[in-house]
């Protein structure tokens, strides 16, 4: 795994009103890791998200990616820099297919939206992209199903590739498990492997599912009360008595059998 980092946050702060959602954190993420968000509701996280994807500007503090400062853009130019960003709610073109939903996503970042007179051919890229990123994430037979049609687990999947065709260096995963059924989880974790082991793409990932994050995770960020309680790797975070003390065993129950 690559030293680099390639997401900072320095001081990083968020007040809705009275309210302290991110307390001046200071992150660090490494190129080409998987990199987990954890904490009890209300903890920031997803917060945290928004802010680094330019969902929200923050109240103060800074957001450097690849060493330049994105701070102030929004969404749909941090798409563009190579940050992907899924929601805890599935978001997706219900009375699109699978296929049209990846192909959109893919033009949209092809600076080709609203070209209506160029030749069709001129397109094929974006179809041919599209059809890569159905193969990936094992999409391939429902791929000119409507999307509403698809089962709640292949449209996390659906999610996953319309994010993928962007081809993003950053992935920001948002409970991406959240309303799978239990059966369905290892399929959707096994694809994020995938892409992690490719080792060109770094992946944030914000889960409440605790033995799916100790497995997966190369470094957790723990936060409580939006500032960040401790970092580390997994069998650092499972054996650290701080956050054991202040959540670990009161929310999640008990890690001692994390290695």
């Amino acid at each position: 795994m690559e030293d680099q980092v390639i997401l900072e946050t320095q001081n990083l702060r968020k007040e809705f009103g009275g309210l302290i959602a991110v307390s001046d954190v200071n992150i660090q993420v490494k190129a080409s890791a998987l990199h987990s968000i954890i904490g009890p509701n209300g903890a920031g996280k997803t917060t945290l998200f928004n802010l680094l994807s330019g969902n929200l500007k923050p109240t103060s503090g800074r957001v450097f990616f690849q060493g330049k400062d994105i701070t102030d853009l929004p969404a749909h130019q941090t798409v563009h820099l190579g940050i992907g960003r899924s929601f805890q709610i599935t978001n997706i073109f219900p009375n699109l297919t699978v296929f049209e939903n990846i192909r959109l996503a893919a033009q949209a970042v092809g600076n080709d939206n609203f070209k209506f007179w160029q030749h069709y051919r001129h397109f094929q890229r974006y179809e041919d992209r599209a059809e890569q990123v159905i193969m990936q994430i094992g999409l391939q037979e429902q791929a000119h199903l409507l999307a509403q049609m698809l089962p709640h687990g292949d449209k996390r999947k659906l999610e996953l590739g319309i994010i993928l065709a962007c081809d993003p260096k950053l992935l920001l995963l948002d409970e991406p498990t959240a309303g799978m059924a239990r059966e369905e989880i290892p399929l959707l974790m096994n694809t994020i492997n995938q892409i992690r082991e490719q080792g060109d793409r770094t992946i944030m990932l914000v889960e409440h599912k605790m033995d799916l994050v100790m497995n997966v995770s190369d470094w957790i960020t723990v936060m409580h009360q939006g500032q960040i309680l401790a970092e580390g790797t997994p069998s650092e975070i499972a054996a650290n008595e701080i956050v054991q003390a202040a959540y670990l065993g009161e929310f999640y129950g008990d890690f001692s059998e994390v290695k």
